[in-house]
């Protein structure tokens, strides 16, 4: 691999090869639009993206530059409306949800709502949108994150998007449906999956020239650690290529 490459791109990259072919994805704004474009065009082509205000199955030809803008409709399966895909969602049908969040704690609960006390916030941030109910109802959620403590949080100041809440049980004793809950973490600096019994973030793999010591500096809480902890491969030549020149020519985000 001889190209250079910014982080953005190897975020894209690796949330690009999360996306298996023959699923549903719920798809947001911004680098997970870049990333399920990059999966249909290498490895997915059946993948079948979901947005907000009701595209269902678009191909990804051009690059959207928001969930309800006409190209999250070209040549879908369906074009419905917000109500009928939450309601998809909540019948069990959509496999994957990609979120952000300004914050997220050990159990991958999201916050995006405030900074501070909820009635006196330091900061008022754009709020839900979706992301509950992503959270809630997909089966496998992936958060896209940049890497540091205030973000990497011991406690979430406000819980807009559930994860595992307290641990073990609390999804389901709070009416979610069984078997759903967090993935996968991409941050800037590493992968991060979820343990099965404790349900706390845990290590997989770091970026290229990342150490696990970094990403523990960077992390506001303990994080468990993989047996083996693998190292990202960095972006091919080909994903480069086509990230640059057909998904964003003009480098809208990359």
């Amino acid at each position: 691999m001889s190209t250079e490459y910014n982080p953005r791109e190897l975020l894209i990259c690796v949330a690009a090869r999360l996306m298996e072919d023959g699923t549903t994805a719920f798809i947001g704004t911004g680098i997970p639009m870049l990333a399920a474009a990059l999966a249909q065009k290498l490895h997915a082509p059946n993948l079948v993206t979901v947005f907000e205000f009701g595209g269902t199955g678009a191909i990804l030809e051009e690059l959207p530059l928001a969930v309800g803008e006409e190209r999250t409709f070209h040549r879908a399966l369906s074009a419905t409306g917000i109500c009928d895909t939450m309601e998809t969602a909540q019948r069990g049908f959509i496999e994957y949800g990609f979120l952000g969040g300004a914050q997220i704690d050990p159990y991958g609960n999201l916050n995006s709502t405030v900074i501070g006390d909820h009635a006196r916030p330091k900061a008022r941030l754009p709020g839900s949108g979706g992301a509950n109910d992503v959270g809630s109802h997909c089966w496998r959620t992936i958060a896209i994150m940049q890497h540091d403590a205030r973000r990497f949080v011991p406690k979430v100041d406000f819980i807009t998007t559930p994860g595992y809440l307290t641990g073990p049980g609390a999804r389901e004793a709070a009416g979610l449906p069984p078997g759903t809950g967090p993935y996968r973490v991409v941050s800037s600096l590493a992968l991060m999956g979820f343990d099965d019994e404790t349900k706390r973030m845990k290590l997989l793999a770091v970026h290229p020239g990342v150490t696990v010591e970094q990403v523990i500096q960077n992390t506001g809480f303990e994080l468990l650690l993989a047996d083996r902890i693998e190292e990202t491969p960095p972006p091919t030549d080909e994903e480069l290529r086509l990230l640059r020149e057909e998904i964003d020519p003009h480098h809208l985000y990359i």
